[in-house]
């Protein structure tokens, strides 16, 4: 008899990873994902991207709103009687009474290269902090947030010009092979799972929206960082005229100016020690993205202003 497999998972991200499983012949006895949220006019109710594919491969799935005190749940959870439990970017902590469930326990697919990054938003942390590379981590689910024995890590390089959607499609891809390399060891009991060293632990908190507000006195290349980690939600933006401007695509200029000057006609921006931010593409509050020359066809911002930072 195969071997029961409950996924839990919720964004884009964790997608190809239950694909690639079920294509691979494993069985996936039941899908957990977050509820389905209404959008911000409540016009639509907006299913998760794992909901869809469960409903696309025939899946059952539940979407319960918490697990914690859920006794319902739990004892839903009991009756699987399931061998392992895959965890991808679920979005809730599972309790602690959960964990013992599973023949083989939980095991978490982690976009970061631990003990570096733990918590809810590794590769948007790691884009921010210029980091030269990042991977993913397959690790055992201990009670504490992401801080469990750690059996593999696959690495790729940060290049610069990549953003958090680019990246997390890279991770993903490399995820939804490799676990296949791993699974079968895992299930059979073989896989050698090491401890982390907690002392170079790093915290990924998330996103607050407040974040996206650039610093005209930073470096280019942080301001950078800024944008291609924050891309494409909530954005890095600046304020002009009491109006909120997300950049979705920069590069660095080698203009001079004072900070936050508008060096030319095409939006290029004066930052820290004598460098400038060249804008490629953007959005105003409200609009559609633009390309660079399009929006300054019609943009009140000109060469010469200055954007303040407050």
């Amino acid at each position: 008899m195969s071997k029961k497999i409950v996924f839990m998972g919720t964004p884009i991200f964790a997608v190809p990873i239950l694909k690639s499983l079920y294509q691979n012949g494993y069985f996936i006895s039941n899908v957990y994902t977050q509820p389905p949220q209404k959008s911000q006019r409540g016009q639509k109710i907006n299913k998760s991207p794992i909901q869809s594919m469960a409903e696309t491969l025939n899946l059952e799935f539940r979407t319960p709103h918490s697990l914690k005190d859920n006794i319902e749940e739990y004892n839903f959870f009991q009756k699987i009687e399931a061998d392992l439990a895959i965890v991808v970017a679920y979005g809730q902590i599972i309790p602690k009474e959960f964990l013992k469930l599973p023949k083989k326990g939980f095991i978490n697919i982690h976009a970061s290269i631990l003990p570096h990054w733990r918590g809810p938003a590794p590769i948007q942390r790691s884009i921010m902090n210029l980091d030269k590379e990042t991977g993913i981590s397959i690790m055992k689910i201990s009670e504490k947030l992401d801080t469990g024995p750690v059996s593999q890590t696959y690495k790729i390089s940060l290049e610069s010009n990549l953003n958090a959607v680019e990246v997390a499609e890279k991770l993903s891809l490399i995820a939804a092979e490799k676990i296949l390399d791993n699974i079968d060891d895992i299930l059979d009991g073989k896989a050698k799972f090491v401890d982390q060293d907690h002392t170079k632990a790093t915290y990924a908190a998330k996103i607050n929206k407040a974040e996206g507000r650039i610093n005209w006195s930073q470096s280019a290349k942080n301001i950078i960082g800024k944008i291609n980690g924050l891309y494409p939600s909530p954005g890095a933006f600046f304020i002009y005229n009491g109006e909120r401007y997300k950049i979705l695509k920069a590069e660095i200029g080698n203009g001079v100016g004072k900070v936050g000057e508008i060096l030319s006609d095409k939006l290029e921006v004066a930052c820290k020690n004598n460098q400038s931010l060249k804008i490629l593409e953007i959005q105003r509050q409200g609009k559609n993205p633009q390309k660079i020359g399009e929006f300054m066809l019609g943009s009140k911002i000109k060469k010469g202003f200055i954007i303040n930072n407050v």
